[in-house]
């Protein structure tokens, strides 16, 4: 069998787990995720990322279908979406994205409670054997890391009140 060293994980293995919905914001107990404030929605780093710079863009309101979100959560959601594509081109020049949503568990929603998009950045030839031989994903640089660089750059784009 192969080893795979991941200690960053040992701290969420341990670590006191969030009550309640870990999407919404008064919950969250570590917000160095969390990227950009709207006034309806956020930005969020994934902390279980596909790829590096996998982002979420997550409403306030605890909802879990599209037609619950009222127009202005729309118009703000994908607003921060093309936010989020701007900041990742400047920051980690991918050659494409996957955006998109997983609405219900049926449709591979790991938190389906709560309407988020994924924004995940993607590079040609991302996808390697460790994924398609031992099911495993490899994330080539720190998470912490690639938040607080992209902390840097979302922080022109933060509304003013």
């Amino acid at each position: 069998m192969k080893s795979i060293y991941a200690p960053w994980r040992m701290a969420y293995i341990k670590g006191e787990k969030v009550q309640g919905c870990v999407f919404c914001k008064e919950s969250i107990r570590d917000d160095s995720y969390v990227l950009l404030d709207g006034k309806t929605a956020f930005v969020m780093l994934n902390a279980y990322p596909y790829t590096n710079g996998h982002l979420l863009i997550i409403p306030f309101r605890h909802l879990s279908s599209l037609e619950a979100l009222l127009p202005e959560e729309r118009l703000e959601m994908f607003s921060l979406v093309d936010i989020s594509v701007r900041v990742l081109k400047e920051t980690m020049s991918p050659d494409g994205f996957n955006i998109g949503m997983n609405l219900g568990r049926a449709a591979g929603a790991g938190i389906d409670d709560h309407l988020h998009i994924h924004v995940v950045p993607r590079w040609n030839g991302d996808t390697n054997f460790m994924s398609v031989v031992g099911d495993i994903r490899v994330i080539p640089d720190d998470i912490l890391k690639s938040c607080e660089e992209l902390k840097g750059v979302f922080s022109k784009y933060r509304q003013e009140d």
